[in-house]
């Protein structure tokens, strides 16, 4: 049984940092690429960041410069180090597994190109 666990999330002022983690357990990361979802109250769910098996990333134009995206392989963990943080960037933060390699364009945004995802980690930032 394939697992997803968030973790992370947390309160911080504007122009603080947090670096959320996501681990996988039931299957190897591999061959998958991984992304980054969010969703504020009142908001529909956004594709924040996406790595592809072989680390090629894409950004939400609003992260850009200020999120990284980054993955270990060998721990079966993604990273989503944010700086810079906006109160625009509250939200609960939500990991997912594509069901493939990569994306072609702004697919990687595209929710069901993705297999499993983890229950979410709330990120608050107040000014």
């Amino acid at each position: 049984q394939v697992q997803v666990v968030e973790s992370g999330g947390g309160a911080v002022q504007a122009w603080g940092s947090l670096t959320l983690s996501c681990v996988v357990s039931g299957m190897t990361l591999e061959y998958h690429a991984m992304a980054w979802f969010r969703q504020a109250p009142e908001h529909q769910r956004e594709g924040v960041a996406e790595i592809a098996a072989w680390r090629a990333t894409q950004y939400e134009d609003s992260v850009k410069d200020r999120f990284t995206i980054s993955r270990d392989n060998s721990k079966n963990t993604v990273y989503l180090q944010m700086t810079g943080l906006k109160p625009g960037d509250t939200a609960t933060y939500y990991c997912a597994v594509s069901k493939q390699a990569s994306h072609f364009g702004s697919r990687w945004r595209v929710e069901e190109n993705y297999r499993y995802w983890g229950q979410g980690t709330p990120v608050t930032v107040s000014s």
